[in-house]
């Protein structure tokens, strides 16, 4: 299991003492996008074991500011799998339904089923982030979470769930770049909503509030990991390095049909 960018639970970290620069751990783009395509060739396969076997369960956690890369994350990990195993759910504004029940229950009837790879595009920590930024919950209320949420996710691990959390670190002046960039391009303007300069100005806050994140629910069942997001490139291998490897660990295997075919025949 790759564990450059794994964080352990008795290391705490400073976002500002991490690298968000890709080319720090990896100089060449062109053998990092070869290394990466080949990776993708196996997770299409393992992806069909998993989904054939359906014993299993993988939850991959995206989370990161605004223009971190989450949706491009999955765009580039995922192409070429079967999308009858992959399940992304996108948690946005919680519904008046959702907010009349417990912060997790919209979460948890996301979670994958067996034989599937379910992936969060944000996740249930949007309830100890936004809420606590905005001032939605009181202090007491969303400090109390980080537990839960810890007690939720063993909860999904003793159920066969293996479970990847990532944390795309981008810099403020990359965040700036690709801000620009959709205002540039006539086709990218629907990503760009003018919320999201407020939510700039909430930089500082929403680092203070990740750290604690990634401090308080960094667990031996679901640990989270850090990676440098400033380049594309080097943030899709170093994740599809992780799910990769993860996948290789949980070795599913094809179910053995032999009674199902023994003696068939066609007229």
């Amino acid at each position: 299991m790759p564990t450059t960018h794994q964080l352990k639970p008795d290391k705490p970290i400073r976002l500002d003492d991490v690298s968000t620069d890709g080319k720090d751990h990896h100089k060449d783009r062109s053998a990092a996008e070869e290394e990466f395509f080949s990776l993708r060739h196996e997770l299409v396969d393992q992806q069909q074991r998993l989904y054939a076997e359906g014993k299993q369960k993988l939850l991959i956690v995206l989370q990161a500011m605004d223009a971190g890369g989450k949706d491009g994350t999955t765009r580039k990990v995922f192409q070429g799998v079967n999308p009858q195993g992959v399940r992304v759910t996108s948690f946005k504004k919680p519904t008046d339904e959702e907010l009349a029940h417990d912060f997790l229950w919209r979460i948890h009837k996301a979670a994958p089923a067996k034989g599937m790879i379910g992936v969060f595009n944000r996740s249930h920590y949007e309830d100890v982030l936004v809420v606590r930024v905005d001032n939605l919950v009181s202090e007491p209320v969303w400090r109390r979470r980080f537990e839960q949420i810890n007690q939720f996710e063993n909860t999904l691990s003793e159920s066969n769930t293996s479970i990847l959390k990532f944390y795309l670190h981008i810099s403020k002046k990359e965040q700036k770049k690709r801000f620009q960039a959709r205002l540039d391009d006539p086709t990218k303007h629907w990503k760009f909503s003018k919320h999201d300069l407020l939510k700039r100005k909430q930089w500082e806050h929403y680092q203070e509030a990740y750290e604690d994140v990634l401090n308080r629910c960094t667990t031996a069942w679901a640990p989270w990991y850090v990676i440098p997001a400033d380049q594309k490139w080097y943030r899709n291998l170093a994740i599809m390095r992780v799910i990769a490897s993860t996948l290789n660990r949980m070795d599913p295997q094809y179910p053995d049909g032999t009674d199902e075919v023994s003696g068939v025949t066609f007229e």
